[in-house]
């Protein structure tokens, strides 16, 4: 049996399902990217008997996954972890005044990755980069930081021995040939085709952990 656990805020919750069926192959995964990945696990790899999880929670920012880090995240024992967190920490500053900011944000990211490598030290991690596109509700100001919180996730994943997989210069360019709504909603939530795009990304960075 391997599990594979998806960590994020509403990019990756999607609507998923807050109680778990005793057969988790059974749980409604929500209807993004950790549902496409789910899919394609489940049908081309039946002799590994995954059990994937979703634990997204719509809202959360970095500092919210830490303080439920242990339930949601140690307490499940994944041998697969992928981690997609960051705009929030920028969206709610400019919202509620309640952001993180990038220094801080990098902080807390390390010590969910090292807090997890001390608890699992077999665990494979994957960091994936936060991404807008300029629409919507994203603000002028928001790109170059969510650029920095990208480098930060980038040399997080160098320095601590994780996957990094790139989406924000994905979602630009793919924006340019068919327009920045085909792929997200709002500059932020992905449609069908954005949460494509990131499920092929994954699987092109981290495919050769699976």
């Amino acid at each position: 049996m391997k599990k594979l656990l998806f960590q994020g805020d509403s990019i990756t919750d999607c609507g998923r399902a807050r109680e778990e069926m005793e057969d988790t192959r059974h749980t409604f995964l929500g209807s993004g990217y950790p549902a496409l990945l789910a899919a394609k696990l489940y049908g081309e790899q039946p002799e590994k008997d995954w059990r994937i999880f979703n634990r997204g929670i719509s809202g959360n920012r970095v500092v919210d996954l830490y303080a439920r880090w242990k339930i949601d995240a140690l307490n499940l024992r994944p041998d697969i972890l992928s981690i997609l967190i960051g705009v929030n920490d920028t969206w709610h500053e400019t919202h509620y005044g309640n952001g993180v900011e990038v220094p801080r944000y990098e902080e807390f990211l390390r010590r969910l990755v090292t807090w997890t490598r001390e608890t699992l030290p077999e665990v494979k991690i994957i960091l994936m980069e936060p991404f807008v596109l300029p629409f919507g509700h994203v603000q002028e100001d928001w790109p170059e930081e969510i650029a920095r919180r990208g480098e930060v996730v980038r040399k997080a994943a160098a320095d601590l021995g994780a996957v990094f997989v790139p989406l924000q210069a994905k979602f630009t360019e793919a924006a340019k040939k068919y327009g920045m709504e085909y792929w997200l909603r709002d500059g932020v939530h992905p449609t069908y085709a954005g949460h494509q795009l990131i499920a092929s990304e994954w699987l092109k960075a981290a495919g050769q952990l699976l």
